[in-house]
Order: C-alpha cells, then structure tokens, then sequence
C-alpha cells in the first residue's frame, strides 16, 4: 500500500459510518487534515489520513502495516495515538520527542479542530472547554517546529490560525 489513493481507501473503509463532533463524516477531519500536510510528502499525507484509525476504529499498528502501509506511517500514526490514562497534555508533550513528522501530523490535527466553523457548531460550554485545551496544545506543539511549517499547515487546515502564530513570533522576537 504506497500510493495516498490506497491509504485514503483504507481510511474511508475505516471510518465509514462514523461522524465527529458536529454530524459530519469522519472522513472529512482526516482528509482535511491530510491537505495540511501535502507540502510535506506522501508519507505525512497517509498518517494525516490514518491518524485516528487505530484510536478511532478496530484497526491496530499490526493491521495496517499487515495490510501493506509504510512503517513509518504505522510509526507517526502510533506516535499520535492517545493512550488510555494518559493525560491529554502530557501525550502532547511525548509527541514533541517523537520527532518533527509527528509533531507536523498532530499540529494539523489541532489546526482542524480549532477551526471556527467546526467549534460554532458544539455547544458553548463544551466550545469553550475544547478551544482552551486546543490552545495549551499549540503552546506546546508549535515552539518545536519550524513558524513556516506551522504556517505551510495553518493556511491549508486554519487560516484563522494565522493571526495567533504572527502573534507569537512578535512576542517571541527581540525587542
């Protein structure tokens, strides 16, 4: 399985029949979430793809690299994984030393969900809650990475996410 159309088929069969938070095909997340990663190659494309199917669905590391996807791409999609008992920000935190790959995949998962089209649709207690955590992650993720990379992502996944890197790099820039 080394073509993205293949991996992109597993991930519908996957997710078919499943929505996320707002009614929408979970399909749609993880093909967003793919766009995001494009500039930066086919293997980062397919765990955008894959990102949440062993978390999400009955598929396993062994599965997926059974059915022929890249080691590395079973590797990022583990590295992002949430595990049981593990605190949302303490998995954020492991994510940034598993490499700059896996930090990308989950910086354009986060972009996704913080779009402001999406968190308009949930109710506002619960929009307040997820904007807050999405942000604490970004305070994690972001700083180890490249800005352009966040950027090559946010434009494609979240251009509202703009404003808040600019933000950043004024407030991190010598004075």
């Amino acid at each position: 399985m080394n073509s993205v159309n293949e991996v992109d088929a597993l991930a519908a069969a996957a997710h078919a029949g499943q929505f996320d938070k707002i009614g929408v095909p979970y399909i749609e997340h993880v093909r967003a979430v793919a766009a995001g990663l494009a500039p930066f190659g086919d293997h980062l494309v397919m765990a955008g793809l894959l990102h949440d199917v062993i978390e999400d669905t009955d598929w396993t590391a062994e599965q997926l690299r059974k059915a022929g996807v890249p080691y590395y791409v079973v590797a990022l999609v583990v590295a992002v994984t949430n595990e049981r008992g593990i605190p949302y920000e303490t998995k954020v935190a492991r994510i940034t030393g598993r490499g700059r790959d896996a930090v990308l995949l989950k910086v354009a998962d986060n972009a996704h969900n913080s779009r402001p089209d999406r968190a308009a649709e949930l109710p506002e207690e619960k929009r307040t809650r997820l904007s807050a955590k999405y942000r604490a992650a970004r305070d994690i993720l972001w700083p180890a990475v490249e800005d352009r990379d966040i950027e090559t992502i946010v434009r494609v996944v979240n251009p509202s996410l703009l404003d808040e890197l600019r933000e950043r790099q004024t407030q991190g820039s010598p004075s």
